[in-house]
């Protein structure tokens, strides 16, 4: 109909489902494919809590789309995507009321641990999470020693194309998508270590 505007309509159409999503989500997992379009060339931020890129500060490095983005930590830090180029990285998505999340978090925590000069983790917090109680979930499950970020306007759920919590995007060196969706405590494991 004239005159009517849907991409309104659509957004918020888009976040009722991801705020009514609930953590048994059977959701299949995104295409990696269409979140590495043609990369980019920026400046290097480096952001508090994250891997310094391998390139030295101030230098022009080629970004991958995926990695093109900003956002916030849930403590108030800038973070900049362009971060995590030259170095795997695990983003994993969850929210502060998701039962799974709170039972998958230590596992998360120790995978950090276990390979924290190697390959960067990172949480994603959202689904009307809040700050305050997503604080509060990364002090009581110990991951508050990784970058995690407040994304409750969904800016990096969309672009990673995460429907559900509790999922994982892997992504190797380059910043190529290698897996987006969920993943068993064990196959997280082998995943990552499969990681270059």
């Amino acid at each position: 109909m004239p005159g009517i505007r849907t991409a309104p309509a659509v957004a918020a159409l888009t976040a009722a489902v991801l705020a009514l999503t609930a953590c048994g989500g059977t959701e299949q997992p995104a295409d990696p494919k269409s979140t590495t379009a043609g990369p980019s060339t920026v400046a290097q931020p480096t952001p508090s809590g994250a891997a310094a890129p391998t390139a030295s500060s101030g230098t022009e490095t080629t970004v991958p789309q995926a990695l093109s983005f900003t956002a916030r930590t849930i403590d108030g830090e800038n973070f900049a995507g362009s971060s995590l180029v030259g170095k795997p990285a695990v983003l994993w998505f969850w929210a502060a009321w998701c039962t799974r999340c709170r039972a998958v978090a230590d596992e998360v925590a120790a995978v950090q641990r276990d390979n924290a000069g190697r390959v960067n983790v990172i949480g994603v917090a959202g689904l009307g999470s809040g700050d305050e109680a997503m604080r509060r979930f990364a002090k009581q499950t110990g991951i508050e020693r990784f970058p995690n970020l407040a994304d409750d306007d969904g800016q990096v759920w969309r672009r990673f194309e995460v429907t559900s919590q509790e999922q994982y995007v892997l992504l190797d060196s380059a910043g190529t998508v290698v897996h987006s969706g969920p993943l068993s405590q064990q196959d997280l494991r082998k995943r990552v270590s499969e990681l270059s």
